[in-house]
């Protein structure tokens, strides 16, 4: 092999927060460097994925993807370069390693990713090209995350740094939650600190960027439903996004400027919360994201081979898709995350940072409420009316108290739909005060024979919104209570944006039956 030989590292074994979506870009990345007349070495040792097809590489090495073993495969194949961007966290982790035995990183260097990755660079950097983002800090022990949770006021935002699908990751509201993690994570032993953060509840959207080190392409930017909080493969993106103006140019501003500043060479994935009318970074990422597929799917735009061409030194302005934010279409396309509650025994349904998603769905439309509908459709979502189903047609609200004063609106939506309200004790008082007539469920503690399980045994319930306050506790009620939905096969909502969507679904005339049928492949964009 040799002079004209180029290694892809792939994604390693797929596992929830890690999925199938890297796959996609290794296997693109092979494509496009073929085409450019590379021979293609593979390292990835996952027998159910594309690129570890006998016919996908010219060579494929079956290895773990290890600082010995990945050496011990360059040694054989003494490449030009190494791809590190197309293998999720996995790969990315690989790099400072293999830079500094001297292997060269095609694309985004080795420092860049560092600078992406380090607390302290990537917030000196932010301040530098004037981007604001939530405060933070580092730490190392419990001691010290008290302290700075403290600084910071609660609630916080709790992950270890180089995380991938958000595992081990809060939000943590008060003392004994930082307590209760700091012990998790010291159990496992850690290299790298701990970073915390105000938690900040906003719309989040984000935006994959392609760079050349010059010129930068933004092909399109997604909203997501739900607020901060949830990991973004949990969420539903909505693309495009629907922003003000001013936004809209700042979110382009600042993700061109942060890409050229990090020395991006091909995919940057910039994740940004709108605040009280402003905007805020949480995180960049200078490598292939999990939104990659479907956002190059629904825009037109092959990314991935955009990205491989400017890794190997070709300008984006030469590709034929222009520089800043590409276009918008005249269609919506909701992606919607599928989950395998089913098959997960004991796990809580409840979302939040730490991603648990199995797959995803899209629905693709004119309009933003048919493509919504038609996700949350193909997503396992049952589709019950009270006037067409005059049975089951309760729906049972159990939310936080911070999540109360929202509760009256979308319990009015649901019970505008006939359907009948079932609350908790707070949760009832709250609508009942809102003028609608609620029955008032006990909580187990309360009455051991009649309660929210009982009520969901019945058979009279077509919804559950539950929301914690507390994550991570197996014994609490409101776990229970959301795995009793998941075994009597009824749609529980974790979160109230989710909730809201789902009734402005309802709302609307759309059924499984009238839903307009569109050809991907004849999709008009606007250039």
């Amino acid at each position: 092999m040799g002079d004209n030989t180029i290694v892809v590292l792939g994604s390693g074994p797929i596992r929830i927060g890690q999925g199938i979506e890297f796959d996609y870009a290794s296997v693109q990345c092979v494509n496009a460097l073929k085409k450019l007349g590379y021979k293609v070495s593979i390292i990835n040792n996952n027998p159910e994925t594309v690129s570890t097809d006998f016919d996908t590489a010219d060579r494929l090495y079956f290895e773990p993807l290890t600082p010995p073993d990945v050496m011990n495969v360059l040694a054989v194949e003494k490449p030009v370069g190494v791809v590190v961007a197309f293998g999720g966290g996995t790969a990315i982790k690989l790099a400072k390693y293999l830079d500094s035995q001297g292997v060269k990183i095609l694309g985004t260097s080795a420092d860049a990713i560092d600078l992406a990755e380090d607390r302290e660079r990537f917030e000196e950097l932010c301040d530098k090209l004037n981007i604001k983002r939530p405060k933070g800090l580092t730490v190392f022990t419990e001691a010290q995350a008290l302290e700075a949770a403290a600084r910071i006021t609660y609630p916080v935002l709790m992950r270890p740094s180089y995380v991938l699908g958000g595992q081990n990751m809060i939000i943590a509201r008060n003392n004994a939650d930082v307590k209760e993690y700091m012990k998790i994570i010291l159990r496992a032993g850690i290299e790298n600190p701990v970073l915390i953060d105000k938690y900040m509840e906003g719309k989040e959207l984000e935006v994959d960027c392609i760079c050349d080190g010059e010129d930068v392409l933004i092909p399109g930017i997604m909203e997501h439903i739900e607020r901060t909080g949830i990991h973004s493969g949990d969420s539903i993106a909505v693309y495009p996004g629907q922003f003000d103006d001013d936004i809209e140019q700042k979110i382009i501003r600042q993700s061109t400027d942060l890409a050229l500043a990090l020395g991006t060479k091909g995919l940057v994935n910039i994740q940004y919360l709108i605040y009280q009318d402003d905007l805020y970074i949480i995180e960049a990422n200078p490598r292939s994201s999990r939104t990659v597929p479907y956002l190059s799917k629904v825009s037109g735009v092959p990314m991935i081979d955009l990205a491989t061409r400017a890794m190997l030194g070709e300008k984006v302005r030469d590709m034929g898709y222009g520089t800043g934010l590409y276009r918008k279409p005249d269609y919506f396309a909701v992606k919607v995350p599928v989950f395998s509650f089913e098959k997960l025994m004991d796990v809580d349904t409840h979302l939040g940072p730490e991603m648990k998603s199995t797959g995803e769905v899209l629905g693709i439309a004119t309009t933003r409420e048919e493509a919504i509908f038609k996700g949350m459709a193909a997503a396992g979502l049952k589709i019950i009316r009270p006037e067409e189903n005059k049975e089951n047609t309760g729906i049972l609200f159990s939310v936080r108290e911070s999540d109360l004063p929202e509760l009256p609106a979308l319990a009015q939506k649901y019970y505008n739909l006939g359907f009948s309200l079932y609350a908790t004790t707070g949760n009832a008082a709250t609508i009942e005060r809102s003028g609608m007539p609620v029955t008032h469920i006990a909580k187990v503690h309360e009455n051991y024979n009649e309660n929210v399980m009982t009520l969901l045994e019945s058979g009279k319930i077509a919804y559950v919104i539950s929301t914690s306050a507390k994550g991570r506790d197996p014994v609490a009620e409101s776990v229970k209570l959301r795995r009793l939905a998941v075994e009597r096969d009824i749609d529980c909502f974790t979160s109230i944006d989710t909730a809201n969507a789902f009734a402005d679904c309802l709302t609307s005339d759309y059924t499984l039956d009238n839903t307009s049928l569109i050809d991907i492949n004849h999709l008009t964009w606007n250039k």
